[in-house]
């Protein structure tokens, strides 16, 4: 559900529907909907202003400013991350939702990437008493995987822990043509994973093959896969000038309510019910 305002001559498209923030005992924070960040060994990036800072051990600052789930990245392409535990236990402390993610790379073989990111799994079920009950699984891939790849990883991972990954897709030119145009049975295995977009521009995208998506859902029709997204990355972070910058949708504060510097946002299209209802059904047990 979306709400359409008139601003400057621009379109942009807010959430109507998403109009509390953060989940119960958290600060809501100045931003629309429910918050999720993703953070990687690259976080967190450099103080940029006065505010708020975290760290791998102590993410309560994200927690305060309406963040009601982390999702850490934990490997990429056969090389684990080193800030994934640490930041996991630290959202887990603080009362968040607590998930992970694998940065699969296409020239990296994918059976032995999906059984890398399965065996950080368990490690890290085993690793400590959790407070929450399900770890979110996540697939991101690099935008020359193809559509074979894709399912071989996902498939992997299901026929080892019984669950599909969220799927992360780049605004990527290549990713839209290969899977608007990949079988209709490769389509209803993707279909069957959440989609997790990645928009931080209501006017980037144009290419030779598709105008501007515009809006999330205008991506999601562009991969012509999906009905519609789950997250939405609204909030990342470019390198300029030597230093890391807020890369963030219009319409939207440039960080996260008082963090003193960027972090790589996402909101849940539907409410802190309905994410857990996603965590629980595409998560594996913590305890």
């Amino acid at each position: 559900m979306f709400r359409t305002l008139i601003h400057s001559g621009i379109v942009l498209i807010l959430i109507s529907a998403l109009t509390h923030c953060g989940a119960g005992g958290g600060s809501a924070g100045p931003s629309r909907g429910i918050q999720v960040v993703n953070v990687s060994a690259y976080d967190p990036k450099e103080k940029q202003r006065q505010g708020r800072s975290y760290s791998p051990g102590d993410v309560s600052a994200l927690r305060a400013n309406g963040a009601a789930g982390l999702i850490a990245r934990c490997g990429k392409g056969g090389v684990l991350d080193e800030k994934c535990s640490p930041f996991l236990s630290s959202a887990d402390r603080s009362g968040m939702l607590v998930g992970v993610y694998y940065r699969t790379i296409h020239t990296v073989d994918t059976t032995a990437q999906a059984d890398q990111f399965v065996n950080r799994v368990a490690s890290i079920q085993n690793g400590r008493a959790w407070g929450n009950d399900k770890l979110l699984l996540c697939a991101d891939f690099d935008t020359d995987s193809s559509p074979a790849q894709m399912v071989r990883f996902l498939d992997r991972v299901k026929q080892r822990t019984g669950v599909n990954c969220m799927v992360y897709l780049e605004n990527s030119e290549k990713l839209r043509v290969t899977l608007s145009r990949t079988d209709e049975t490769t389509k209803q295995r993707l279909r069957s994973c959440p989609y997790w977009v990645a928009l931080y521009s209501h006017d980037s995208g144009a290419c030779k093959s598709f105008p501007a998506p515009g809006t999330p859902t205008g991506l999601a029709r562009q991969y012509d896969v999906w009905n519609n997204w789950s997250l939405w990355q609204y909030g990342g972070v470019a390198w300029e000038n030597g230093r890391s910058a807020p890369k963030v949708y219009r319409g939207f504060s440039s960080y996260l309510g008082d963090l003193d510097r960027p972090v790589e946002r996402n909101l849940f299209r539907g409410d802190y019910e309905q994410l857990k209802t996603l965590w629980d059904r595409h998560g594996v047990p913590l305890r």
